[in-house]
């Protein structure tokens, strides 16, 4: 199945799922517990959600929101659900390297994000994507330095498993600036319907809330 959408469709349509399905789910989990992330599994033909989930680490460490997803996606009849080839996965956060693999194994070969590595860093106070991905993957060359080092890119978001676009790299595919900037607007607006979110979180981290994972 091969179906190309503009990428103006494409963001509203995350954004949408974002606003409407995942933040509900998020914001019944974070004060107890589990971390912001969220993701969705679409119909590659339409574009029409076929899971939508968020973070259960209560339960796991494991479970981040694209792998409970993923789970969630696999535990459905798997009469009438389409072939991973034939879905688009979109995650609210680019995905940490557990998730990363999961995507690759679950056969996702196209994957989108709104938030970056680095926003979950700085504006979510989780550095860890990046502190994994730098400690365990990161192999320096006998000719490295430091600097080269630190501009290599974590990975490659473009190889023989997935093509993998932040939201706001989908905006440079819109060729008309007023459209690009009504876009880039929104995806500003709901990035900021998660400061709550976070906040709510941050303060169930503070009081102890209950979380299966040692990385708070």
């Amino acid at each position: 199945m091969s179906s190309t959408h503009s990428a103006e469709t494409l963001i509203s349509t995350f954004l949408q799922v974002t606003e409407d399905r995942i933040v509900p789910l998020t914001r019944s989990g974070v004060s107890s517990g589990s971390k912001v992330f969220g993701a969705a599994i679409l119909n590659r033909l339409d574009l029409s959600p076929v899971t939508v989930s968020t973070n259960n680490e209560r339960v796991s460490p494991l479970l981040h929101g694209e792998i409970n997803c993923i789970q969630e996606f696999f535990a459905s009849p798997a009469e009438g659900r389409p072939a991973t080839r034939d879905c688009v996965f979109f995650a609210t956060h680019e995905p940490c390297s557990l998730c990363l693999s999961g995507i690759t194994w679950a056969g996702f070969n196209q994957f989108y994000y709104l938030f970056t590595y680095e926003d979950s860093r700085d504006l979510f106070s989780i550095p860890y994507d990046i502190d994994i991905l730098q400690e365990v993957f990161r192999v320096p060359a006998p000719s490295d330095t430091p600097e080269t080092l630190a501009a290599r890119p974590l990975y490659n978001r473009k190889n023989k498993f997935f093509t993998a676009k932040s939201l706001a790299d989908l905006l440079q595919d819109i060729p008309d600036e007023t459209q690009r900037r009504h876009w880039a607007a929104e995806i500003e607006r709901v990035k900021g319907l998660y400061s709550s979110l976070n906040e709510r979180y941050q303060q169930g981290k503070q009081a102890g809330a209950e979380s299966a994972s040692i990385w708070k």
